[in-house]
């Protein structure tokens, strides 16, 4: 669905309580779930708007946000 909203607590709800810890303790996990973050809000934003990038660029945002999806999660699943 267009303009879905995939955050890093709404994508892990049962994780939010290691995300709001992370955050405040690790900088490198705060980084990382800020670049998910922005990248999403920018997806999001560009869908919500027609999308004025062409496909493959558009791939590869998408791309960036699930390998950056997967290394957080794993870092949640390890704490």
């Amino acid at each position: 669905m267009l303009g879905e909203d995939h955050s890093l607590i709404n994508e892990f709800p049962e994780y939010q309580t290691v995300i709001v810890k992370l955050s405040q303790n690790d900088p490198a996990f705060l980084k990382g779930a800020s670049r998910y973050n922005a990248l999403d809000k920018e997806i999001r934003e560009l869908e919500l708007n027609g999308a004025p990038i062409d496909d493959e660029a558009m791939h590869l945002l998408k791309h960036d946000r699930a390998e950056l999806k997967d290394s957080l999660f794993q870092r949640l699943k390890s704490e």
